[in-house]
């Protein structure tokens, strides 16, 4: 039987300025080791927030959220989020004047890894970027780079700790359908090669299908 790497429970979530708005309502959800997830639901429903939550840069009103059967602190949070999780974004969040090797190599310098020329951290960020095709633009700024180039080096930068569970936020939504497309099949293939669990919030019908479980996140509350 798979092992469950993520488990909310009964997570709730309201803003409270200028009235108060109930997000999530005792949202439960279990995503196993190598699992691949996709969460739908209209604009405004809560989707980013729920990504926020599971991964610990946004808290809960009330609710339980375990990461590799580990629950979620104040006090943990920032140790796991850096060791077990990988983020990727829709506008991507690079540094523009730092270059794409730098970028990939930043999650191991924040958890204070060497990051030196011959470094492990170093070896493994030169293997993902050549993995995601773009070996020959490792010293280029990614400023210079195009936005199919700029979230490969996102999905490369989020594998750089390899962690158990990568976070995707409309991975393609800044992108063109073709390059949107190759995104996806890298996204899908990554996480399946390297047995991580992806957990992505999309529009997208064309990615949304090519993952195992589809949600539906609507009042609060996440259906197949």
């Amino acid at each position: 039987m798979a092992k469950a790497v993520l488990q909310a429970k009964n997570i709730i979530k309201s803003f409270y300025y200028p009235t108060k708005i109930s997000i999530l309502d005792n949202l439960e959800l279990t995503v196993q080791r190598g699992e691949t997830v996709a969460i739908k639901g209209r604009s405004g429903e809560g989707k980013s927030t729920l990504l926020q939550i599971l991964g610990t840069l946004d808290t809960p009103c009330s609710g339980q959220l375990n990461i590799l059967d580990k629950s979620v602190t104040f006090f943990n949070k920032s140790k796991i989020r850096n060791n077990s999780l990988g983020f990727i974004f829709q506008s991507f969040h690079l540094l523009d004047d730092y270059t794409a090797l730098e970028n990939v190599l930043m999650p191991a310098k924040i958890g204070r890894k060497s990051i030196a020329l011959k470094s492990e951290a170093y070896k493994r960020a030169l293997e993902l970027l050549d993995a995601v095709g773009l070996k020959d633009r490792a010293h280029f700024s990614t400023k210079l780079l195009s936005g199919g180039e700029k979230q490969r080096v996102s999905i490369a930068r989020a594998l750089c700790n390899d962690p158990a569970i990568i976070l995707a936020d409309e991975p393609s939504g800044n992108l063109d359908k073709e390059t949107a497309s190759v995104i996806h099949d890298l996204l899908i293939r990554f996480a399946k090669e390297h047995n991580k669990s992806l957990i992505v919030v999309t529009h997208d019908d064309n990615l949304a299908n090519l993952t195992d479980t589809i949600y539906h996140l609507n009042n609060g509350k996440l259906t197949k």
